[in-house]
């Protein structure tokens, strides 16, 4: 039986377990309860209610989080000629074609994000047993799959993220780091919130 440290005892007395928190108390709470001595990462979870087993039920989208997650997000794009120079003066940290698509299938995958010119995607599809499990195949319903390349790698590198729900209908997103303004904190949180409740007010 594991053993808890004096830190996480005295954490875990601050939390009232019957008790529904207002966004704003969560917040201020995880900020004291917090034992680790890195800058955690601040998780929302939240059930939707739905079969993801049903096509009309599938819950996947984007949310350009204000605050981001905290960390420098490294894009890759699949472009070729014009494209691959605005990808370049964009800010792209991988830009390139066959030869990156051949570095990927010897198992090099040092990138977040992926970006595609359709042109591209008859060779990028290729990828899809090694990039799609990981969430990094591009995807033209999430704005991944595109010729405006400049836009979607500065939309990346702003604080766009994907989410989807699992298996179990619940969606699980990074929203920032413990060390995070609370304002910061709040903002990324309603940014997916909203999101998730216009969504559901469009089906």
């Amino acid at each position: 039986m594991s053993r808890r440290g004096k830190k996480y005892k005295e954490a875990r007395k601050l939390i009232e377990e019957d008790k529904l928190y207002k966004l704003e108390e969560a917040v201020a709470l995880l900020k004291k309860v917090s034992t680790t001595k890195f800058e955690s990462s601040v998780e929302l979870s939240v059930k939707l209610g739905v079969d993801p087993k049903k096509k009309e039920e599938v819950i996947r989208g984007t949310v350009v989080l204000p605050h981001g997650q905290g960390k420098k997000i490294k894009v890759l794009v699949f472009a070729k000629g014009e494209k691959l120079k605005e990808a370049q003066d964009s800010g792209a940290d991988y830009v390139g074609a066959e030869e990156l698509i051949k570095k990927i299938e010897k198992g090099w995958l040092d990138f977040d994000m992926a970006i595609s010119t359709p042109d591209m995607m008859r060779e990028v599809g290729k990828l899809g047993r090694i990039l799609g499990p990981r969430g990094l195949m591009p995807n033209p319903k999430l704005g991944t799959v595109t010729m405006e390349v400049g836009k979607a790698i500065k939309e990346l590198k702003a604080g766009k993220v994907e989410y989807r729900a699992d298996s179990c209908g619940i969606i699980h997103l990074s929203v920032g780091k413990v060390n995070f303004e609370t304002e910061k904190i709040l903002e990324n949180l309603q940014a997916i919130l909203v999101e998730k409740v216009r969504e559901f007010h469009d089906r």
